[in-house]
């Protein structure tokens, strides 16, 4: 098997539609956050990486872009 280096191109004629781009979240420190998995909880700090330090309560957490299962409140 062999992996793509690049996502097919969408033909014009095509009956599906186009795929999209996906929406940059935009974070700062100090924003409430509800996580997939972690639950509720508090920027705490962010990275010039774009990874951002989250506090759930119980524990700290590193998210890593782009943010998957975060949602701000």
């Amino acid at each position: 098997m062999t992996n793509r280096s690049a996502p097919r191109r969408h033909l014009s004629t095509s009956p599906f539609a186009a795929p999209t781009d996906p929406v940059i979240k935009d974070f700062a420190v100090g924003d409430r956050v509800s996580h997939d998995r972690h639950g509720l909880g508090k920027v705490i700090g962010q990275e010039p990486t774009g990874a951002l330090l989250v506090d759930f309560g119980a524990t700290q957490v590193r998210v890593l872009s782009p943010y998957k299962g975060m949602h701000k409140l």
